[in-house]
């Protein structure tokens, strides 16, 4: 039987980020991963970054690729009544943001642990926890076919939304909230120069877009679809046709076009869990919680929890104190729900719904002709887009 202090399950953000704070703090961890290393290190997710989650990876010492290739923002576009509007959050909030993919932040995190000799045990599939309400908590798991198990002091549970984590937690304790909205989220990735400097929103009559991208040569662009939209119902002439449609403006140049290199469609849903901890199971990133993609704060968030768990594993191993790790579930809910109910206001303000009425979609135009007219408005979105401040 393997043991160690902190048993990490998921090399996600979230538990790759831990792993690496408590590293810093010479608290070992083992982190198992049912997937490969390659698909991991290649699957496409979030790309925009708060300030807090650049700082924490030069902290780290693992921000030295990012600050070499990432997009640093300073504002974010809306696009609205044939204009393209800005607000300034640097002049706003002091703070940027930086588009640079989650997929390559994983890249650095797992180059940077493995470099340091700490286990990552791949193609590990988490089978289930026990005694998470002892003081000797297990991860039961399978590697080669073989059950296989991991002794720790505490778990992590870090496998996202479908994993193993959360169900531990009784059903009389756990509490879920949930909102699936009737809408998705069609993505490409295009050999195209973005048109616009920065991350740009459109709410126009044939419906939301996002215009962002990876690279000064690669476009991530995103249109609102029906879910019961399939991919094969969307080829790339339609995508580009649609896409044109709604970000086009009289003040800014058309989308620049080119070869679309991947495509995806994603449901978009808010969901929380309560509480984040049981016993020594605690729950961090998609495992505690789903944000839609609208705010940009779905990877944020995972990073901001972990932050939390640090200082309580720290407070524990260190001093000897518990105070922090016991308030883990207050603190991270409290800042989470934030989070939710900015993103899901960006969500429902940006979004066409099935039941709009004439009356709602002329509120929804007021709405965002009020933020980009009121400079009270503008600094209170800018605020929560750059990133609140966790509030312990």
């Amino acid at each position: 039987m393997m043991k160690t202090q902190v048993g990490i399950v998921g090399a996600g953000p979230a538990g790759l980020f831990l792993s690496h704070l408590l590293k810093r703090n010479g608290i070992e961890s083992v982190i198992i991963e049912a997937k490969s290393r390659q698909y991991c290190e290649e699957r496409v997710r979030a790309g925009v970054l708060e300030q807090k989650t650049v700082d924490l990876m030069i902290e780290l010492g693992v921000g030295e690729r990012m600050q070499k290739i990432c997009m640093p923002h300073c504002g974010v576009g809306f696009r609205f009544h044939n204009q393209h509007h800005r607000i300034d959050l640097q002049e706003l909030t002091g703070k940027a943001i930086t588009v640079y993919a989650q997929h390559e932040i994983v890249k650095d995190l797992v180059a940077a642990r493995l470099a340091q000799g700490d286990p990552i045990l791949w193609e590990a599939e988490a089978m289930e926890l026990k005694d998470i309400d002892t003081d000797r908590p297990r991860i039961l798991y399978k590697e080669n076919g073989q059950p296989r198990e991991i002794e720790c002091d505490f778990i992590a549970g870090c496998d996202g939304f479908h994993g193993i984590a959360r169900p531990a937690i009784p059903a009389g304790v756990l509490k879920e909230f949930d909102k699936v909205y009737p809408f998705s989220w069609l993505g490409i990735l295009a050999q195209a120069a973005p048109a616009s400097e920065e991350v740009s929103y459109a709410c126009q009559d044939r419906g939301f877009a996002l215009m962002s991208m990876r690279s000064p040569e690669i476009s991530r662009l995103y249109i609102q679809v029906d879910n019961t939209e399939k991919l094969e119902d969307w080829p790339d002439d339609r995508i580009w046709a649609e896409l044109q449609d709604r970000c086009r403006v009289s003040n800014a140049p058309p989308l620049n076009q080119g070869p679309v290199i991947q495509k995806n469609i994603a449901p978009l849903r808010s969901y929380v869990a309560e509480p984040m901890q049981y016993g020594r199971l605690f729950l961090a990133g998609d495992a505690a919680h789903i944000v839609p993609p609208t705010g940009a704060k779905g990877l944020n968030l995972a990073a901001a929890d972990v932050m939390v768990l640090e200082r309580g594993l720290v407070d524990f191993y260190k001093h000897n104190q518990r105070d922090m790790l016991d308030r883990y579930s207050s603190i991270c809910l409290r800042h989470g729900w934030k989070v939710q109910r900015f993103s899901w206001w960006m969500t429902q303000m940006l979004h066409h719904f099935p039941e709009d009425s004439a009356f709602d979609r002329r509120r929804r135009l007021a709405e965002l002709d009020y933020l980009l007219s009121s400079p009270m408005a503008a600094k209170a979105m800018a605020e929560n887009y750059a990133g609140l401040d966790v509030i312990y």
